[in-house]
Protein backbone atom coordinates (compact mmCIF):
# COMPACT_ATOMS: atom_id res chain seq x y z
CA UNK A 1 0.00 0.00 0.00
CA UNK A 2 3.02 2.24 -0.53
CA UNK A 3 1.26 4.17 -3.31
CA UNK A 4 -1.76 4.96 -1.11
CA UNK A 5 -3.95 2.30 -2.68
CA UNK A 6 -5.89 -0.10 -0.44
CA UNK A 7 -7.38 -2.33 -3.17
CA UNK A 8 -6.35 -2.79 -6.79
CA UNK A 9 -8.31 -4.98 -9.22
CA UNK A 10 -7.15 -5.53 -12.79
CA UNK A 11 -9.16 -7.25 -15.54
CA UNK A 12 -10.88 -9.64 -13.11
CA UNK A 13 -13.44 -12.09 -14.50
CA UNK A 14 -15.63 -14.73 -12.87
CA UNK A 15 -18.17 -17.10 -14.41
CA UNK A 16 -20.54 -19.64 -12.91
CA UNK A 17 -21.35 -22.04 -15.70
CA UNK A 18 -22.77 -19.99 -18.54
CA UNK A 19 -23.34 -16.94 -16.30
CA UNK A 20 -20.66 -14.24 -16.47
CA UNK A 21 -20.93 -12.73 -12.96
CA UNK A 22 -18.01 -10.28 -13.26
CA UNK A 23 -16.44 -9.16 -16.54
CA UNK A 24 -13.11 -7.37 -16.95
CA UNK A 25 -13.41 -5.45 -13.68
CA UNK A 26 -10.80 -2.75 -13.08
CA UNK A 27 -10.81 -0.96 -9.75
CA UNK A 28 -8.48 1.20 -7.66
CA UNK A 29 -9.60 2.14 -4.13
CA UNK A 30 -7.49 4.74 -2.31
CA UNK A 31 -6.62 4.21 1.33
CA UNK A 32 -8.50 6.13 4.00
CA UNK A 33 -11.85 6.58 2.23
CA UNK A 34 -15.36 5.15 2.21
CA UNK A 35 -15.92 3.52 -1.18
CA UNK A 36 -19.37 2.37 -2.31
CA UNK A 37 -20.01 -0.70 -4.47
CA UNK A 38 -23.53 -0.39 -5.84
CA UNK A 39 -25.81 -2.00 -8.37
CA UNK A 40 -29.09 -3.85 -8.92
CA UNK A 41 -29.77 -7.52 -8.16
CA UNK A 42 -27.54 -9.83 -10.16
CA UNK A 43 -24.97 -7.10 -10.84
CA UNK A 44 -21.94 -8.94 -9.43
CA UNK A 45 -21.33 -6.95 -6.24
CA UNK A 46 -21.15 -9.86 -3.79
CA UNK A 47 -19.16 -11.98 -6.24
CA UNK A 48 -16.58 -9.19 -6.50
CA UNK A 49 -16.37 -8.88 -2.70
CA UNK A 50 -15.96 -12.64 -2.24
CA UNK A 51 -13.06 -12.58 -4.69
CA UNK A 52 -11.45 -9.75 -2.72
CA UNK A 53 -11.80 -11.89 0.42
CA UNK A 54 -10.33 -14.95 -1.36
CA UNK A 55 -13.52 -16.92 -0.68
CA UNK A 56 -13.74 -17.66 -4.38
CA UNK A 57 -10.97 -17.32 -6.95
CA UNK A 58 -11.27 -15.26 -10.15
CA UNK A 59 -11.09 -17.07 -13.48
CA UNK A 60 -8.50 -14.54 -14.53
CA UNK A 61 -7.17 -11.14 -13.54
CA UNK A 62 -5.19 -9.73 -10.65
CA UNK A 63 -6.30 -8.67 -7.15
CA UNK A 64 -4.13 -6.79 -4.68
CA UNK A 65 -5.29 -6.03 -1.11
CA UNK A 66 -3.20 -3.79 1.15
CA UNK A 67 -0.24 -4.26 -1.15
CA UNK A 68 -0.41 -8.07 -1.21
CA UNK A 69 -1.71 -10.47 -3.85
CA UNK A 70 -2.02 -13.25 -1.24
CA UNK A 71 -4.74 -12.30 1.24
CA UNK A 72 -3.51 -14.52 4.09
CA UNK A 73 -0.48 -12.28 4.45
CA UNK A 74 -2.71 -9.37 5.50
CA UNK A 75 -5.85 -11.17 6.75
CA UNK A 76 -5.45 -9.84 10.30
CA UNK A 77 -5.60 -6.29 8.90
CA UNK A 78 -8.90 -6.90 7.08
CA UNK A 79 -12.35 -6.94 8.70
CA UNK A 80 -15.28 -8.48 6.84
CA UNK A 81 -19.02 -8.32 7.44
CA UNK A 82 -20.62 -10.77 4.96
CA UNK A 83 -24.13 -10.43 3.61
CA UNK A 84 -24.90 -13.86 5.07
CA UNK A 85 -24.31 -13.35 8.79
CA UNK A 86 -22.19 -15.82 10.76
CA UNK A 87 -22.78 -15.64 14.52
CA UNK A 88 -22.94 -18.63 16.85
CA UNK A 89 -26.44 -18.35 18.25
CA UNK A 90 -25.80 -20.16 21.57
CA UNK A 91 -22.62 -18.21 22.36
CA UNK A 92 -22.61 -15.31 24.82
CA UNK A 93 -22.19 -11.82 23.43
CA UNK A 94 -18.85 -11.17 25.16
CA UNK A 95 -17.53 -14.61 24.21
CA UNK A 96 -18.47 -13.91 20.59
CA UNK A 97 -16.21 -10.86 20.51
CA UNK A 98 -13.45 -12.72 22.36
CA UNK A 99 -13.63 -15.49 19.74
CA UNK A 100 -13.46 -13.19 16.71
CA UNK A 101 -10.79 -11.04 18.35
CA UNK A 102 -8.63 -14.06 19.10
CA UNK A 103 -8.91 -15.25 15.48
CA UNK A 104 -7.57 -11.86 14.39
CA UNK A 105 -4.68 -11.98 16.84
CA UNK A 106 -5.89 -9.39 19.35
CA UNK A 107 -4.14 -9.96 22.72
CA UNK A 108 -6.46 -11.31 25.43
CA UNK A 109 -5.57 -8.51 27.81
CA UNK A 110 -6.65 -5.94 25.21
CA UNK A 111 -9.86 -7.85 24.50
CA UNK A 112 -10.80 -7.83 28.18
CA UNK A 113 -10.28 -4.08 28.23
CA UNK A 114 -12.14 -3.08 25.05
CA UNK A 115 -15.10 -5.48 24.73
CA UNK A 116 -17.30 -3.68 27.26
CA UNK A 117 -16.34 -0.33 25.75
CA UNK A 118 -17.22 -1.39 22.20
CA UNK A 119 -20.57 -2.87 23.31
CA UNK A 120 -21.50 0.37 25.06
CA UNK A 121 -20.62 2.41 21.97
CA UNK A 122 -23.38 0.69 19.97
CA UNK A 123 -25.94 0.40 22.78
CA UNK A 124 -25.26 -3.23 23.74
CA UNK A 125 -23.62 -2.52 27.07
CA UNK A 126 -26.32 -4.39 28.99
CA UNK A 127 -26.11 -7.46 26.76
CA UNK A 128 -22.65 -8.77 27.71
CA UNK A 129 -23.86 -12.00 29.31
CA UNK A 130 -26.81 -12.63 27.00
CA UNK A 131 -26.74 -15.28 24.29
CA UNK A 132 -26.84 -14.30 20.64
CA UNK A 133 -30.21 -15.97 20.03
CA UNK A 134 -31.73 -13.74 22.73
CA UNK A 135 -30.92 -10.61 20.74
CA UNK A 136 -33.17 -8.92 18.20
CA UNK A 137 -32.17 -8.93 14.54
CA UNK A 138 -30.92 -5.36 14.77
CA UNK A 139 -28.88 -6.12 17.91
CA UNK A 140 -27.33 -9.15 16.22
CA UNK A 141 -26.45 -6.93 13.28
CA UNK A 142 -24.59 -4.51 15.55
CA UNK A 143 -22.80 -7.42 17.24
CA UNK A 144 -21.74 -8.75 13.82
CA UNK A 145 -20.37 -5.30 13.02
CA UNK A 146 -18.37 -5.28 16.25
CA UNK A 147 -17.00 -8.74 15.44
CA UNK A 148 -15.79 -7.43 12.07
CA UNK A 149 -14.12 -4.39 13.63
CA UNK A 150 -12.85 -5.76 16.97
CA UNK A 151 -9.25 -5.90 15.68
CA UNK A 152 -9.33 -2.29 14.38
CA UNK A 153 -8.68 -3.37 10.78
CA UNK A 154 -6.92 -1.16 8.26
CA UNK A 155 -9.48 -2.29 5.67
CA UNK A 156 -13.14 -2.99 6.48
CA UNK A 157 -15.37 -4.67 3.89
CA UNK A 158 -19.11 -4.39 4.61
CA UNK A 159 -21.70 -6.25 2.52
CA UNK A 160 -25.17 -4.78 3.23
CA UNK A 161 -24.30 -3.63 6.78
CA UNK A 162 -27.56 -1.73 7.37
CA UNK A 163 -29.95 -4.64 6.77
CA UNK A 164 -32.49 -5.00 9.57
CA UNK A 165 -31.59 -1.77 11.38
CA UNK A 166 -34.15 0.77 12.58
CA UNK A 167 -33.38 4.48 12.04
CA UNK A 168 -31.75 4.89 15.48
CA UNK A 169 -29.39 1.94 15.09
CA UNK A 170 -28.75 2.92 11.48
CA UNK A 171 -27.43 6.21 12.79
CA UNK A 172 -25.29 4.43 15.42
CA UNK A 173 -23.53 2.32 12.77
CA UNK A 174 -23.25 5.25 10.39
CA UNK A 175 -21.42 7.31 13.02
CA UNK A 176 -19.07 4.42 13.79
CA UNK A 177 -18.22 3.98 10.09
CA UNK A 178 -17.48 7.70 9.78
CA UNK A 179 -15.30 7.54 12.90
CA UNK A 180 -13.28 4.69 11.38
CA UNK A 181 -12.80 6.71 8.20
CA UNK A 182 -11.60 9.65 10.29
CA UNK A 183 -9.10 7.30 11.96
CA UNK A 184 -7.55 6.68 8.53
CA UNK A 185 -9.12 3.30 7.81
CA UNK A 186 -10.51 2.24 4.44
CA UNK A 187 -14.13 1.09 4.22
CA UNK A 188 -15.57 -0.72 1.21
CA UNK A 189 -19.34 -0.54 1.48
CA UNK A 190 -21.83 -2.54 -0.58
CA UNK A 191 -25.39 -1.36 0.00
CA UNK A 192 -28.73 -1.03 -1.76
CA UNK A 193 -29.58 2.03 0.37
CA UNK A 194 -28.83 4.87 -2.02
CA UNK A 195 -29.42 7.63 0.54
CA UNK A 196 -26.85 6.10 2.88
CA UNK A 197 -24.37 5.63 0.04
CA UNK A 198 -24.77 9.27 -0.99
CA UNK A 199 -24.28 10.37 2.61
CA UNK A 200 -21.26 8.18 3.41
CA UNK A 201 -19.25 7.46 0.28
CA UNK A 202 -16.52 9.63 -1.17
CA UNK A 203 -16.23 7.45 -4.29
CA UNK A 204 -18.57 4.92 -5.86
CA UNK A 205 -18.59 2.04 -8.30
CA UNK A 206 -21.67 0.94 -10.21
CA UNK A 207 -21.70 -2.63 -11.48
CA UNK A 208 -24.43 -3.65 -13.92
CA UNK A 209 -24.66 -7.11 -15.47
CA UNK A 210 -21.15 -7.92 -14.29
CA UNK A 211 -19.51 -4.87 -15.83
CA UNK A 212 -18.32 -1.58 -14.41
CA UNK A 213 -20.63 1.18 -15.61
CA UNK A 214 -19.47 4.07 -13.47
CA UNK A 215 -16.50 4.65 -11.15
CA UNK A 216 -15.20 7.82 -9.53
CA UNK A 217 -15.49 10.42 -6.78
CA UNK A 218 -19.12 10.95 -5.78
CA UNK A 219 -18.90 14.71 -6.27
CA UNK A 220 -17.81 14.27 -9.89
CA UNK A 221 -20.41 11.57 -10.52
CA UNK A 222 -23.23 13.86 -9.41
CA UNK A 223 -21.76 16.97 -11.04
CA UNK A 224 -21.41 15.21 -14.37
CA UNK A 225 -24.99 13.92 -14.38
CA UNK A 226 -27.50 15.29 -16.85
CA UNK A 227 -29.65 17.75 -14.85
CA UNK A 228 -32.85 17.89 -16.89
CA UNK A 229 -35.46 18.17 -14.13
CA UNK A 230 -36.78 21.62 -13.21
CA UNK A 231 -38.68 22.39 -10.01
CA UNK A 232 -41.25 25.07 -10.81
CA UNK A 233 -43.44 26.86 -8.28
CA UNK A 234 -45.75 29.64 -9.41
CA UNK A 235 -48.18 31.99 -7.69
CA UNK A 236 -51.02 30.77 -9.90
CA UNK A 237 -51.57 27.58 -11.85
CA UNK A 238 -48.71 27.39 -14.37
CA UNK A 239 -49.50 27.28 -18.08
CA UNK A 240 -49.85 23.93 -19.80
CA UNK A 241 -46.33 23.00 -20.92
CA UNK A 242 -46.90 19.36 -21.88
CA UNK A 243 -47.21 20.17 -25.57
CA UNK A 244 -43.92 22.03 -25.84
CA UNK A 245 -41.16 20.19 -27.75
CA UNK A 246 -38.60 21.16 -25.11
CA UNK A 247 -40.65 19.45 -22.35
CA UNK A 248 -40.60 15.67 -21.97
CA UNK A 249 -43.00 15.38 -19.01
CA UNK A 250 -44.69 17.39 -16.26
CA UNK A 251 -45.52 15.97 -12.84
CA UNK A 252 -47.49 17.83 -10.16
CA UNK A 253 -46.08 17.52 -6.65
CA UNK A 254 -47.39 18.97 -3.39
CA UNK A 255 -46.85 22.67 -4.00
CA UNK A 256 -44.79 22.61 -7.15
CA UNK A 257 -44.36 20.94 -10.53
CA UNK A 258 -41.40 18.86 -11.68
CA UNK A 259 -40.69 19.35 -15.36
CA UNK A 260 -38.48 16.89 -17.22
CA UNK A 261 -36.79 18.59 -20.15
CA UNK A 262 -36.21 16.92 -23.49
CA UNK A 263 -32.61 15.81 -24.15
CA UNK A 264 -30.37 18.68 -25.20
CA UNK A 265 -32.68 21.39 -23.84
CA UNK A 266 -31.16 24.27 -21.91
CA UNK A 267 -33.15 25.15 -18.75
CA UNK A 268 -32.83 28.80 -19.79
CA UNK A 269 -34.99 28.03 -22.84
CA UNK A 270 -37.86 26.95 -20.56
CA UNK A 271 -37.37 29.99 -18.33
CA UNK A 272 -37.65 32.26 -21.37
CA UNK A 273 -40.98 30.63 -22.27
CA UNK A 274 -42.35 31.08 -18.73
CA UNK A 275 -41.36 34.72 -18.27
CA UNK A 276 -44.40 36.90 -18.81
CA UNK A 277 -46.80 33.93 -18.77
CA UNK A 278 -46.86 33.33 -15.00
CA UNK A 279 -45.54 34.70 -11.70
CA UNK A 280 -42.55 32.50 -10.90
CA UNK A 281 -41.84 31.88 -7.21
CA UNK A 282 -39.27 29.15 -7.70
CA UNK A 283 -37.31 27.91 -10.71
CA UNK A 284 -34.64 25.38 -9.72
CA UNK A 285 -32.56 22.86 -11.63
CA UNK A 286 -32.92 19.72 -9.53
CA UNK A 287 -29.68 17.96 -8.69
CA UNK A 288 -29.99 14.27 -9.62
CA UNK A 289 -29.82 11.78 -6.78
CA UNK A 290 -27.36 8.92 -6.80
CA UNK A 291 -30.25 6.54 -7.44
CA UNK A 292 -31.36 8.51 -10.50
CA UNK A 293 -27.84 8.74 -11.88
CA UNK A 294 -27.34 5.01 -11.56
CA UNK A 295 -30.65 4.12 -13.15
CA UNK A 296 -29.85 6.36 -16.09
CA UNK A 297 -26.32 5.01 -16.54
CA UNK A 298 -27.38 1.39 -16.20
CA UNK A 299 -30.08 1.89 -18.81
CA UNK A 300 -32.99 0.82 -16.61
CA UNK A 301 -36.46 0.91 -18.19
CA UNK A 302 -39.45 2.32 -16.35
CA UNK A 303 -40.61 -1.20 -15.50
CA UNK A 304 -37.17 -2.22 -14.21
CA UNK A 305 -37.00 0.95 -12.14
CA UNK A 306 -40.08 -0.07 -10.21
CA UNK A 307 -38.78 -3.61 -9.74
CA UNK A 308 -35.41 -2.39 -8.43
CA UNK A 309 -36.56 0.49 -6.22
CA UNK A 310 -34.53 -1.18 -3.47
CA UNK A 311 -31.31 -2.63 -4.80
CA UNK A 312 -29.65 -5.48 -3.03
CA UNK A 313 -29.55 -9.25 -3.01
CA UNK A 314 -26.81 -11.81 -3.50
CA UNK A 315 -24.75 -11.61 -6.65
Amino acid sequence: MTDGTAIRVEQVCKSFGSVQAVQDLDLCIPAGCIYGVLGPNGAGKTTAIRMLMDIIAPDRGRIEVLGETVLRRVKDRVGYLPEERGLYRKMRVDDTLKYFGTIKGVPRRRLRRIIGERLREVGLGECTARHVDELSKGMQQKLQFLAATIADPDLLILDEPFSGLDPINLEVLTRRILDMRDEGRTILLSTHMMEQAQRLCESVLLIHKGRKVLDGPLREVLRGADSRTIILETQETPPDLSGLPLVQSVEKKNRHHEIRLAPGTDPQDLLAVLVGRCHILRFEVKRPTLHEVFLARAGETAEETTATAEWGGRT
